[in-house]
């Protein structure tokens, strides 16, 4: 039997990866896993509630797009945070972004570009989703490196004339995962000219904009629209798992331009898989409620002033913009990711697994990641060991 070539060169995936190198005993009595960026705060009160009295639409085909009453409740969001007026035609509810990260790719990206195989960047370390998408529209992935020089953000405008002329889409996170860095309004001005220049989409992860200190994050769409920018420049994705702890209930969205939401609507007629009924009214009552969303950013704050107390000297240690995660300088990543598990219990990720090798060299081999979503003590607990471990 004959399988296809295109996804043979894929690197063992994250977690597989991670529970191979960890799988050696520990000394440590008791485990504190830092690794996965899955919330444990709280979810709001009354999602279980809004379930109860919507159970009996489990026996119903769900809405491929989203129910009326949800996009209106995303649009209010929208229009709150970043006073958009974002039409119902303008949207599309998601089962978790990665679905739509994926699907917008595979129908959004062209065969060709300037008559030439398109190109889609991604920042190196970036969410793996990116460069998947990228391989399965038959595009060339290119690994832009956000590192500390780059303010841990993409430096597109430091890439040759050759690869932005091919370039279909640019893949962005904001605020970013792993580092915590957001991209400013100069940012994405910046960003959305080059992309105005020479055609490309902008896909913009805003799943974390919702967890940061005391400026909330300006949004891709936002900018652009303040620009007068082709509507279709820019396509923005959002999720509950962050914004609301509600990672299992794998409700997000997109929104962009007419033309771009439609032919992401048309593919996922086909293909996509909605979210059942229930879920969207669940999603419908939490996206239209921001109390939650405020008591959320306030146990972050708390999370941060911690990581700077017990890191703050700790040469090389970058307090987050915003997100949840540590973004910690080490010698090597997979060894610290080891001696950590070995010797106190804690589990890390190594940042090079959230990176590519280009021409040698990944910018994720000299960190590790550190996910703050325990409790409090907890937490601190963990961060005191690492520093004591690593650092001392």
């Amino acid at each position: 039997m004959d399988f296809p070539e295109r996804f043979s060169n894929l690197p063992v995936a994250t977690w597989p990866r991670l529970r191979a190198l960890l799988d050696v005993p520990s000394r440590a009595d008791a485990v504190i896993n830092m690794t996965i960026g899955e919330p444990r705060h709280a979810f709001p009160a009354f999602v279980r509630e809004a379930l109860d009295v919507t159970m009996h639409k489990f026996a119903k085909y769900p809405e491929n797009n989203g129910l009326p009453d949800l996009l209106d409740a995303i649009a209010g969001f929208l229009k709150r945070r970043y006073g958009l007026d974002i039409k119902p035609n303008q949207l599309l509810a998601l089962n978790g972004t990665r679905e739509g990260l994926y699907n917008a790719a595979m129908a959004l990206c062209p065969e060709t570009k300037n008559g030439k195989q398109p190109i889609i960047l991604t920042p190196n370390p970036f969410y793996q989703v990116y460069a998947v998408a990228a391989l399965s529209v038959g595009a060339e992935p290119v690994y832009v490196p956000a590192t500390e020089k780059s303010g841990h953000l993409p430096d597109f405008h430091a890439l040759p004339e050759d690869v932005l002329a091919r370039t279909a889409i640019a893949y962005v996170c904001s605020p970013a995962n792993p580092q915590g860095s957001v991209a400013d309004e100069k940012y994405w001005h910046g960003l959305i000219e080059l992309a105005e220049k020479y055609d490309f989409q902008i896909f913009a992860d805003e799943c974390y904009s919702e967890i940061y200190r005391d400026t909330p994050p300006p949004g891709a769409l936002q900018i652009a629209t303040d620009m007068g920018a082709d509507p279709d420049r820019v396509v923005i994705f959002h999720s509950l798992s962050k914004r609301s702890n509600l990672p299992g209930l794998r409700s997000g969205f997109c929104a962009g331009g007419v033309e771009s939401i439609a032919r992401i609507r048309a593919l996922r007629a086909y293909a996509g898989a909605p979210l059942p009924e229930p879920l969207q009214s669940v999603a419908t009552a939490v996206w239209a409620d921001e109390g939650h969303v405020v008591a959320n950013r306030a146990l972050y704050h708390e999370k941060y002033k911690i990581a700077d107390d017990v890191l703050g000297d700790v040469p090389g240690y970058r307090s987050p913009q915003a997100g949840f995660f540590l973004w910690l300088p080490v010698a090597d990543g997979e060894k610290a990711a080891v001696k950590l598990w070995q010797e106190t219990g804690v589990r890390v990720l190594p940042g090079a697994y959230l990176s590519r090798d280009v021409r040698g060299e990944n910018p994720g081999k000299g960190y590790i990641r550190v996910a703050m979503v325990a409790p409090k003590q907890e937490m601190q607990r963990g961060l005191t060991l690492i520093r004591d471990c690593l650092y001392d």
